[in-house]
């Protein structure tokens, strides 16, 4: 008999052959021969491949979120979408803006000084991009085709980290939105593939970006090849030289991958006349991106974070989260997530945010930033360039200045001059708070979380885990049962290099200078 894949049909997967069995709350019949091959039905191992039997499947219980006691994510995540009664892809992503009563300040054109103009975007990016940027609409409909390919990993699971919460006997309950099970292993794609899909309907032949520590490079690269489009990445040269095998993934997908600064740009040479090993900055990446999408009209740059509708793609994180919340019948008293420019945390929280401003839920929800480069904590709400040469509109955000370099800390793609405009906006109105944590405790956290949930946690969330951590030892000081929800937006499966220098005692922690920083907010523009 023909043997299938029991997975929900996409016309991007290739047929395999074998069916998959799944353990945790799916069961062979009894009888069927199976079960001597899986280990245990409420838990062992994840998915058992059967060539020749034809067998059906048998639902023990709808469980769309899981405790981590050995059940399965990406499979099981993939076989659940297809269920009535379980957590579907969200078809709208959700536009806070909408629901704020004082409207986040406008972007401004660098020379007028006056509020950004449409056409004045048009060299960038695709119209419908620029259309997201400034709509006030609560909701924009998912294009089918991107639905389509969201389908390849999402909905990504909401674990309870059972495990963790007993090595650190707090009574409080920790759950994780798991973002690693995307093709790319991180957060990042949820972005990638609308901006991918508009720019190729508009007939656009290339796209260019900047990228850090690599997830959003590579996350753009994968879609760019779904798509039929050349990509080409600027990526900040200490992660360059630091994660060769995020390089080799872009290129793996057909994007060429250049270490910024480079020579290629104007405001790459500039760079290297003054500091010829310059480690680098997302500023700086940035910059040379946008340099090359303007001089040429086939082109179009794409970012990974910061903007508006950016942040918008990502809310299908902190949707798919509250009905997973929901069926597991819990509310969150903390919400946690890492920021860099801000869209995992953003895209985690802001559903939360609508439901704190209508009243339905009052959680604490926290950013956290490296202590090397704080902008949130340490940095002025100013209104400065996205990029370090200044080719950008000015945005009014939460700003180190725009060239500031901070040190080479180890989570590269939280290495960023500023905030996300919303973001900031969102954080002066005090619906939020933030922390800054130095690298050692995040790794010292990722080990304890690795060791005791299994997965190895980008450098970027060990910063959630960390704050993470610490909310549950007060917990275990005060004896209260806190719900936290932390943001866990990829897996560091390429980052061993920098789990290796913690293991050997090589890692340092990295603070910024108070000097440095005052001499880079000096050259933040005086807008009035």
């Amino acid at each position: 008999m023909t043997s299938q894949l029991l997975l929900p049909p996409n016309p991007f997967t290739r047929p395999v052959s074998a069916k998959v069995f799944l353990t945790g709350d799916w069961c062979a019949p009894v009888g069927s021969g199976v079960a001597s091959g899986i280990a245990g039905t409420t838990g062992g191992a994840d998915v058992v491949a059967v060539a020749d039997d034809d067998l059906t499947l048998k639902r023990k219980s709808n469980q769309a979120t899981r405790v981590s006691n050995g059940f399965s994510l990406r499979a099981k995540a993939a076989l659940r979408s297809n269920h009535s009664s379980s957590v579907e892809i969200p078809n709208q992503w959700y536009n806070l803006t909408a629901d704020l009563s004082v409207k986040p300040p406008p972007p401004l054109h660098p020379k007028t000084l006056e509020p950004i103009k449409p056409e004045d975007l048009s060299h960038l990016f695709p119209n419908e991009l620029i259309k997201q940027e400034a709509t006030l609409e609560r909701f924009i409909d998912i294009p089918e085709e991107v639905l389509e390919i969201y389908k390849l990993w999402r909905p990504t699971p909401l674990i309870r980290a059972k495990r963790l919460e007993k090595l650190l006997q707090t009574p409080a309950r920790i759950y994780f939105k798991y973002e690693g099970s995307s093709p790319a292993g991180s957060h990042k794609p949820n972005t990638a593939v609308p901006q991918a899909y508009y720019n190729a309907k508009e007939g656009v032949k290339n796209v260019v970006t900047e990228t850090g520590a690599g997830q959003w490079g590579s996350s753009l690269a994968f879609a760019s090849s779904l798509f039929g489009l050349d990509c080409e990445v600027w990526q900040v040269a200490n992660s360059y030289h630091q994660k060769p095998y995020r390089r080799l993934m872009m290129q793996t997908w057909g994007a060429k991958v250049h270490p910024s600064p480079s020579d290629l740009t104007e405001a790459g040479r500039k760079i290297l006349e003054s500091d010829p090993s310059s480690p680098g900055s997302l500023g700086i990446a940035i910059s040379e991106a946008v340099e090359v999408a303007a001089r040429n009209e086939d082109t179009k740059y794409c970012l990974g974070s910061v903007l508006n509708h950016v942040l918008l793609h990502q809310t299908v994180i902190g949707e798919e989260c509250i009905k997973q919340m929901e069926d597991f019948g819990e509310t969150p008293d903390v919400i946690i997530g890492c920021t860099g420019g801000g869209s995992n945390f953003a895209g985690l929280s802001f559903p939360f945010i609508r439901e704190k401003i209508k009243g339905n839920i009052s959680p604490v929800i926290r950013a956290v930033e490296p202590s090397a480069c704080p902008s949130l904590t340490k940095g002025v709400y100013a209104y400065d360039f996205g990029d370090t040469a200044g080719l950008t509109p000015l945005m009014k955000m939460h700003t180190l200045g725009h060239d500031f370099i901070p040190d080479p800390i180890h989570a590269g793609g939280l290495r960023y001059h500023g905030m996300a405009p919303l973001i900031s906006h969102v954080y002066e109105q005090g619906f939020m708070e933030a922390i800054s944590i130095p690298q050692i405790e995040c790794f010292q956290g990722a080990i304890e979380f690795a060791r005791a949930e299994g997965i190895i946690p980008a450098p970027e969330p060990t910063h959630a885990i960390a704050a993470t951590i610490r909310e549950a030892l007060r917990c275990k000081e005060t004896g209260e049962a806190k719900v936290i929800l932390m943001a866990m937006c990829g897996h560091g499966h390429f980052d061993l290099s920098s789990y290796d220098k913690y293991l050997k005692g090589e890692l340092v922690d990295l603070s910024f200078s108070e000097d440095k920083i005052r001499e880079s907010l000096s050259k933040v523009p005086h807008v009035v």
